[in-house]
């Protein structure tokens, strides 16, 4: 195992963990701005107003990009499988 190798698996591995993450991420962050302007003009200071909104629009996010973030995550892991294959050989 070549240190190319091992640096093209990290680089994938990164890669990968990234994109799964940025849809969730994006949109907790988005709407956390959206809900801070909100407090900061309103001056409402209630922690759960930040909370439950993020939550539920985490889980929307997870319901719908669900299906796509387990295909990336199966396709790494059979990349893995075919460079762990190609060692033993």
């Amino acid at each position: 195992m070549s240190e190319t190798m091992i640096m093209g698996i990290i680089k994938d591995a990164l890669s990968t963990a990234m994109l799964v993450a940025a849809p969730i991420l994006l949109v907790s962050i988005i709407v956390g701005l959206l809900i801070s302007i909100f407090q900061a003009t309103t001056q409402i200071q209630e922690q759960t107003l930040t909370f439950v909104p993020k939550l539920i629009a985490i889980a929307v996010v997870g319901l719908i990009a669900g299906s796509w973030m387990l295909n990336t995550i199966i396709r790494f892991t059979e990349r893995i499988f075919d460079v762990i294959a190609n060692i033993v050989q």
